[in-house]
């Protein structure tokens, strides 16, 4: 394979690159944060913890396309480029925020409703599974070599900062509204902003220098043959991946449900609780891009453990704090100390994941780790978090299940330590010399 000049990559292009995974976030954010009322609109009940879950089971809906579009959209970063297939993944998933704004409820048009809802989330899942491989992967081949992580960091910083839109958006209506207006159509008005991203992302997307050299865009090779490659004879880095996944996508969701938490099971208003999603936006923002700044200069293995074993200390004694004495500065204080440790330890540990897989297949390998792990734990994770509170009764019963995932994550950034990464690995070493 031949080399390419490395292309400058300056503010505009790291913007170009994480705008469609942000916008994305955003739109995932924004349904995360309104389970309750779209529940209410498209799965009406008179139980409303059945139209939760109802609404939360849909929500998980979209994570079952998401192998799908990881291992094609994936492969099509690794066969054609990534511009073209970063290209494809938001303007999909634009046309899937679009069909939520502008669906009628269940009662206007019947079954139709949740129908179509679920098309959307089937449509967003695909999309948003194919991003994060050529997404990733163009920035990691852009940037500067001495300063990987620090790029690459933005991908999660940029999902945080989608988050804190969602939540500046949605308290901004809510002071606007009045209750019973939001409850009726101003929860679908940021679904329609954020289809205005999508024309945006393109243009800038397309004026990116493309960083995967010719002779890998010209194989013959179908997306379907790579991605059958990736799973047939990289199947032990695919485990090591859904392992990493595991700890970061259930923790991320189980910080994104703080806001229906707060106000089902704490019974804090609703615009205090929205305070708790704008606060793990900026956290979990800054926290990211501290964990890349770090990663350049401590290895990615450090800095992927450190903050995760600090999270797991403070886990207990802070949600208990929060179930003690439930109220809007506490509700914040846990969302940022938490969504900061986990944000660091996430948004490089992501990028041990292409480390396990060849060079040629290393879009394709992360999309499928990422897109599968988060289909299988991301997709059920506001389901379980739901059920076990609601089941049993205790407000903490869900912090055991972020526990026991942030330990399998642990030990899969370890295990990595023995993988043969390769003469042609990047970054340089895992774990460096201070």
């Amino acid at each position: 394979m031949s080399a390419v000049p490395r292309p400058a990559l300056g503010a505009s292009g790291v913007f170009a690159v994480v705008l469609g995974n942000g916008f994305e976030f955003f739109d995932f954010t924004v349904y995360a944060t309104y389970l309750g009322l779209i529940g209410q609109a498209f799965f009406p009940s008179d139980n409303v913890f059945v139209s939760d879950l109802a609404s939360a089971a849909t929500f998980g809906v979209g994570f079952v396309a998401r192998p799908l579009g990881g291992a094609l959209i994936g492969a099509y970063g690794d066969r054609a480029g990534r511009k073209p297939a970063m290209t494809l993944s938001i303007g999909l998933m634009a046309i899937g925020s679009a069909i939520i704004a502008v669906t009628p409820g269940y009662a206007t048009i019947g079954v139709l409703a949740p129908i179509l809802l679920i098309a959307a989330r089937l449509m967003q899942g695909f999309a948003v599974g194919g991003e994060i491989g050529p997404s990733t992967m163009y920035m990691l081949e852009a940037a500067p070599p001495e300063r990987r992580m620090a790029f690459a960091s933005w991908q999660i910083a940029s999902q945080n900062l989608g988050s804190l839109a969602s939540g500046l958006i949605g308290l901004a209506l809510g002071l606007a509204l009045s209750k019973a207006s939001f409850n009726d159509w101003g929860w679908r008005a940021p679904f329609a902003l954020g289809v205005l991203i999508a024309p945006v992302g393109v243009y800038i997307r397309s004026r990116l220098v493309e960083t995967l050299p010719t002779p890998a865009r010209e194989r013959r090779a179908g997306a379907g043959a790579i991605a059958a490659r990736v799973v047939r004879e990289n199947w032990r880095g695919v485990l090591l991946g859904l392992a990493l996944i595991s700890g970061g996508t259930i923790t991320q969701y189980f910080l994104i449900t703080m806001t229906p938490y707060a106000i089902r099971t704490l019974h804090l208003p609703e615009q205090t609780a929205l305070l708790g999603t704008a606060a793990l936006g900026v956290s979990g923002a800054s926290g990211a891009l501290a964990g890349g700044w770090l990663a350049d200069r401590f290895g990615i293995r450090t800095i992927t453990v450190a903050p995760r074993l600090l999270f797991m200390i403070l886990l207990f004694p802070l949600m208990n704090g929060l179930v003690a004495s439930p109220s809007g500065a506490m509700l914040v204080a846990v969302v940022v100390v938490l969504g900061g440790l986990h944000a660091a330890s996430i948004a490089v540990g992501i990028m041990l994941i292409p480390l396990i897989f060849p060079p040629a297949v290393r879009s394709t390998g992360l999309a499928v780790s990422y897109s599968l792990g988060v289909a299988i734990f991301g997709g059920t994770a506001t389901w379980v978090v739901t059920w076990l509170v609601g089941a049993t009764g205790d407000p903490l019963a869900s912090t055991w299940y972020v526990m026991a995932a942030s330990v399998a994550m642990l030990l899969a950034a370890l295990a990595i330590r023995n993988v043969d990464y390769g003469s042609e690995a990047w970054p340089p070493p895992v774990d460096r010399e201070v």
